[in-house]
């Protein structure tokens, strides 16, 4: 049996199994074992318990498990609030004050927990009712919550960077830099979107009038409330760039930095650790499920010479690099309207990061690529994992239909941010290159 006709037959059961209602992860794994045990019998149960051991046994995915549990921590201690009433406070009276101030404290959210979901769920929950309340228009409020929330993907210490530079075997920590700033360029961008069209359209967000009664005594209050969310930030960053520790000791630091913080601000007890390791164990029970399909699929896919077919076909297409990298994000767009992302980074980096070292490009480059891709899919139906979040908490009146529709704009915005990366790659290369020496 040829391996393009493989190659079909496994695309055309991972569909058929998915749309069944089959989990991706049990999907994936039933696919490789089917496979394993056509080519190889009993024996390839043995290659896939390998393929799989390796990629679990590596030490820098335990930072995924402790930065979920930060972010829990962080999520249940009311830092969002007080991060958001601090920025209220110092960010002044102008048009779309209130929504720069949500993407700043996003901004912060991002660089604390790195975990997209909570980040949009604390936002949906702080930031949307004020912004209602005050008059804000619904579409560019619920947009802002969903868009400014995503950043936690490239903003360090961004779990989707650590998963890819484990899969593509490249510095995460080289990949924490290569993100910084193409997102904050995506949160320039967003904050000169917001100021802009509410330059233009006052009525689209009114001036808040809480913060006309600001005295020197609340801008001091509000300076002090910025200590824990910096502490917590350098005590994770600071920890891996002055190079005291790995990216997964970090991840521990900044877990006993939050339960820290939660401690002095008296929101510490057993309810919240009880609740928090719940929510860690569940969460990081379904990513391993995806991981063990993924890894399994693409670890029997490989040895029976897919990813040599595969990587004949990219290569062999005549085409000029950068069209090659713009079809593999294509690739990457498509898979993401039925896939979770973590599926799609063991399926496809092994598979493409070798074809973009080929090409001469830089794998921390085509990371941060990646990740942008990965962002624009949490805002894009059907899938678009942000939209979900925020409709979770958000009030009843507020439809999903509402939500995909008010996304759009900051969609585009996306794609514009990905392009300058792809054309500008210095965007992402500078500071690796310029820190990491």
């Amino acid at each position: 049996m040829s391996i393009a006709l493989v190659t079909a037959l496994i695309i055309i059961a991972l569909l058929a199994l998915i749309v069944v209602g089959t989990p991706l992860g049990i999907a994936t794994l039933l696919v490789s074992v089917v496979t394993s045990l056509i080519y190889f019998g009993p024996p390839g149960l043995l290659l896939i318990s390998s393929n799989v051991y390796h990629v679990l046994e590596n030490y820098s995915l335990v930072a995924v498990p402790l930065f979920v549990f930060m972010a829990g921590i962080l999520e249940r201690s009311g830092i969002a609030e007080s991060l958001f009433d601090a920025m209220s406070t110092l960010g002044g009276r102008f048009p779309g004050s209130l929504g720069i101030q949500t993407c700043v404290v996003a901004v912060f959210l991002a660089a604390m927990s790195g975990i997209m979901g909570g980040e949009i769920v604390m936002l949906g929950m702080v930031a949307l009712p004020q912004m209602l309340r005050l008059g804000y228009d619904r579409k560019l409020s619920i947009g802002i919550i969903c868009a400014s929330g995503a950043l936690a993907t490239l903003i360090p210490p961004s779990i989707v960077m650590i998963v890819y530079g484990v899969t593509a075997n490249v510095s995460i920590s080289d990949l924490f830099l290569g993100g910084t700033v193409p997102g904050l360029l995506l949160a320039t961008i967003y904050i000169g979107y917001i100021y802009t069209r509410c330059r233009i359209n006052p009525a689209m967000a009114p001036v808040p009038v809480l913060l006309e009664g600001a005295v020197k005594v609340q801008k001091l209050k509000a300076l002090k409330d910025l200590i824990a969310p910096i502490f917590v930030i350098t005590s994770v960053m600071g920890t891996i760039y002055s190079g005291m520790a790995s990216v997964t000791e970090a991840a521990a630091i900044g877990a006993c930095a939050a339960i820290l913080v939660a401690l002095l601000r008296g929101r510490l007890n057993y309810g919240m650790i009880r609740d928090t390791f719940r929510q860690t164990v569940l969460t990081v029970g379904s990513v391993i499920w995806l991981v063990l399909g993924a890894v399994s699929l693409v670890g029997i896919y490989n040895i029976i010479g897919g990813s040599k077919f595969l990587h004949g076909i990219l290569a062999g297409l005549g085409w000029h690099p950068i069209l090659i990298i713009l079809l593999m994000m294509g690739i990457v767009f498509l898979l993401g309207t039925f896939m979770e992302w973590i599926a799609i980074v063991f399926i496809t980096v092994p598979i493409f990061a070798p074809v973009v070292v080929s090409l001469g490009y830089d794998p921390i480059w085509f990371g941060v690529l990646f990740a942008m891709n990965i962002q624009i899919y949490y805002l894009s139906p059907p899938f678009g994992p942000a939209c979900f979040f925020l409709k979770s908490v958000a009030p009843p009146d507020i439809s999903l239909q509402e939500i995909f529709s008010s996304v759009w704009p900051f969609v585009l915005m996306q794609f514009a941010g990905l392009l300058l990366v792809l054309f500008f790659p210095q965007l992402a290369l500078f500071l690796p290159e310029v820190l990491s020496r």
